[in-house]
C-alpha cells in the first residue's frame, strides 16, 4: 500500500506561486498513476492534475496552463508547481493514486488572498 505525505502549502497573494511536494512510501510507487486533488470548503474533492507512469500529464480546465505536475520515481516524490494562484484555488491539496484508495493523508493548505 502506498501512502503519501504532502508539504509546501502556504498563503500567497493572488498571482503568486507555490510548489507542493508529496513523498510516497512503498517500493511500488512507480507503477501507479498519481494525482493532486483539492478539497475546498463546501465543495467536493476534485482531481486537478494527474501524471501517468510514463509521465503523461492531464489537468482540469480550471488549472490548465497555471499548474504543472511532475514525478521523480527514483525519489518517490510527486510535485505540483502552482503559478498565477487565484482566490478560488484555496483548498487543502492532497496527492494520491488514481483512482484513490480509501485512505488520505493530511494534505497541505494552499491559499491565495490579499
Amino acid at each position: 500500500q502506498v501512502q503519501f505525505v504532502e508539504s509546501g502549502g502556504g498563503l500567497v497573494q493572488p498571482g503568486g506561486s507555490l510548489r507542493l511536494s508529496c513523498a510516497a512510501s512503498g517500493s511500488t510507487f512507480s507503477i501507479y498513476a498519481v494525482g493532486w486533488y483539492r478539497l475546498a470548503p463546501g465543495k467536493q474533492r476534485e482531481l486537478v492534475a494527474a501524471i501517468a507512469t510514463d509521465s503523461y500529464t492531464t489537468y482540469d480546465d480550471s488549472v490548465k496552463g497555471r499548474f504543472t505536475i511532475s514525478r521523480d520515481n527514483a525519489k518517490n516524490t510527486v510535485s505540483l508547481q502552482m503559478n498565477d494562484l487565484r482566490p478560488e484555488d484555496a483548498a487543502v491539496y492532497h496527492c494520491n493514486l488514481i483512482p484513490p484508495p480509501g485512505n488520505w493523508g493530511q494534505g497541505t493548505q494552499g491559499t491565495a488572498s490579499s
